[in-house]
């Protein structure tokens, strides 16, 4: 039956998407559940989407009790769960106002057009991006990447962006000036290989803004909802950034993203200029309230317990393997480990096992699982991980 699966897919979708070899029956907790009946640990979480597992019966009961009142309206109502969700959104996050999106490229998408529609008014357009960021698929987002399989033979791309170097305080003194409209920072890189942006490249930043008035932009669409043990990743800096985009995780599991922005950038956009069919879909939002909830319940201070946990295990077995784990990488509970070999080899490895990883980065192994785990799903990651690596 699985073959027969993956052989409609083959002629039927585009191959765009380099799956793993699992047709999927269910999924429920922290675990999925193959139709030829194999189990796997979960330690991607949709690529850190499932911030309450498979199935969390909180989430279940949203979908269930706002489908029953609607599921669609387009944004010409004012739907009382918009608006919940987004003043808990303003309360979490100490942000002013919301954009709700369906993804983090289109919150990516706002954010340009907000920034560039903002430089306008003051005289710039330049919006720079770093080397190893990831902001989406658009061809906005696209501009202020670097990365050429995203972008061969797709060009020409946005004018007025500038790719520089991540962390080199040299090229941001080099590159930014008077006409710069805006700077789009991941704070911790997902894609870029779970690389945290540095403290004093941050301040520097910071510096050149004070002296130049641009906006800085944290894309915090893998980083949010408390990833990291803070509900931003900025948070751990002394920075406030003008506009955040978030996506993932906030709509646990439902399509849901959103750009946040200070009160002196609620009025750049008329009415009009920006819009979306989808974005602050009601049952994504319902979803979205029930992320927060668990957060004001505490989520956040566990992600920060058993990402220590999870780390102890981490640094346990890079100092076993230390020619095959080169560095732990990473916040809370996205994590990566740097190897000496391409890490597909060991989420070839992993999955074989049962467990269900990410390479990102070529030699990185990307560990974003649900933010539910317990000791005991660590303990089974860590061991499976010991296995492979004295296997490879």
């Amino acid at each position: 039956m699985s073959n027969n699966i993956i052989e409609k897919e083959n002629r039927s979708i585009f191959q765009t998407y380099k799956r793993l070899p699992i047709v999927v029956d269910y999924a429920k907790g922290c675990n999925i559940y193959a139709k030829d009946g194999k189990k796997y640990l979960d330690f991607l979480a949709g690529i850190a989407v499932n911030v309450l597992g498979h199935g969390h019966p909180k989430i279940l009961k949203a979908i269930a009790k706002q489908s029953a009142k609607y599921m669609h309206l387009s944004n010409y109502f004012y739907q009382d769960i918009q608006i919940k969700l987004s003043v808990k959104l303003k309360h979490y996050s100490g942000f002013d106002r919301v954009f709700f999106t369906n993804s983090g490229t289109e919150a990516t998408e706002a954010a340009i057009k907000l920034t560039r529609r903002w430089g306008s008014k003051n005289g710039k357009s330049t919006i720079i991006g770093f080397t190893g960021g990831f902001h989406g698929r658009s061809y906005g987002a696209l501009s202020l990447m670097d990365k050429p399989v995203y972008k061969a033979g797709m060009g020409p791309f946005l004018p007025d962006t500038k790719i520089i170097e991540y962390n080199n305080i040299k090229a941001l003194e080099e590159n930014i000036d008077e006409r710069t409209a805006g700077v789009f920072l991941e704070f911790l890189q997902g894609e870029g290989g779970i690389v945290a942006a540095k403290q004093e490249f941050v301040e520097k930043i910071v510096e050149l803004k004070q002296k130049y008035g641009f906006l800085i932009i944290a894309d915090e669409v893998q980083t949010c909802s408390g990833r990291t043990g803070k509900y931003l990743c900025f948070m751990y800096y002394d920075v406030k950034p003008d506009v955040v985009t978030l996506a993932k995780g906030i709509g646990g599991g439902l399509p849901l993203g959103c750009m946040l922005a200070r009160e002196y950038l609620a009025d750049v956009w008329e009415k009009g200029m920006h819009g979306t069919t989808f974005g602050g879909n009601a049952v994504a939002c319902a979803c979205g309230l029930v992320v927060l909830n668990e957060i004001g319940n505490g989520l956040i201070e566990e992600v920060v317990k058993i990402g220590d946990y999870l780390n102890s295990g981490l640094e346990a077995i890079k100092n076993k393997y230390p020619d095959k784990v080169l560095e732990v990488r990473g916040l809370g509970l996205m994590k990566g480990l740097l190897l000496s070999f391409e890490a597909s080899d060991l989420v070839a490895k992993l999955l074989e096992k049962g467990i269900i990883s990410n390479a990102t980065a070529g030699r990185v192994l990307r560990i974003v699982p649900p933010l539910i785990i317990r000791r005991k799903d660590v303990n089974k990651f860590i061991l499976g991980l010991d296995n492979c690596l004295a296997e490879m």
